[in-house]
């Protein structure tokens, strides 16, 4: 029996470490062959060398999302390195830009995060569909958030660049779906990761204490849904958010 991405060509972006890392690992143990990407140059390559040593087909490059030129060499270096693209997973983003009230944010923090978050996720999709049309079977998922699900406070930035992400999947479905690419958005909830650190431990427990299922998310609890989405069990399945949050959030 074949794996699940026997073969598939995958983009991961925010490689280096946390959930990115986790979904190339996984990815990659599917089948798949990997790019990671990052701004994190030398921790992305850390982390492409140590899967690469488990036995996975795993590279990795540079990438600066804020950057539009380093967007279009990151995807022409992966088209070239893979011989094509079958997916892209949008993960990188800017998390740590919450704690301060829609008064207290700077603007400056603001932009960067939708610059990011946002335009980055639009710019690198738009770089990757030559690549994904010809494919046949081309995916790309967004990696959203379960906080403007429910209106997460003194985290505005980041919420409205998650809503945006959201909003920005449905209408990429719509626009790509002719090309026979799916575009799909998972929002996890609160996910112990490095890049979560900044969380104030009473937000960690606000989510243990309303979730349905009563203990931390690892990244492990969010692959699944990513493979799932990458992969021709989900061929029909496009414009869609599914929150992985262990209850959390029930739309």
């Amino acid at each position: 029996m074949s794996l699940l991405l026997q073969d598939r060509r995958i983009l991961v972006t925010g490689g280096a470490r946390g959930l990115g890392q986790a979904f190339a690992a996984a990815a990659a143990r599917a089948g798949a062959r990997v790019v990671i990407a990052d701004i994190l140059e030398g921790r992305v390559a850390q982390s492409a060398t140590e899967l690469a040593a488990q036995g996975l087909d795993v590279t990795g490059l540079a990438l600066d999302l804020g950057d539009p030129a380093a967007i279009e060499r990151c995807v022409a270096a992966t088209v070239a390195h893979l011989g094509g693209l079958d997916g892209l997973v949008n993960n990188a983003s800017i998390t740590h830009s919450g704690g301060k009230s829609c008064e207290e944010l700077e603007i400056g923090m603001f932009d960067r995060v939708l610059q990011v978050n946002v335009r980055g996720t639009w710019l690198m999709t738009r770089a990757c569909l030559p690549a994904l049309r010809a494919s046949g079977r081309g995916s790309v998922v967004n990696l959203a958030s379960d906080t403007p699900l429910w209106g997460a406070p003194n985290l505005l930035a980041y919420t409205a660049s998650k809503g945006a992400v959201i909003a920005m999947t449905r209408s990429l479905a719509r626009e790509l779906g002719g090309d026979g690419i799916t575009v799909n958005a998972i929002a996890p909830g609160l996910v112990e990761v490095e890049a979560t650190q900044y969380v104030p431990a009473a937000r960690h427990q606000h989510y243990l204490d309303h979730r349905a299922i009563k203990r931390a998310q690892l990244p492990d609890d969010v692959c699944g849904a990513v493979l799932f989405a990458l992969s021709d069990l989900s061929r029909f399945i496009t414009g869609q958010t599914l929150p992985v949050n262990g209850g959390f959030v029930m739309p």
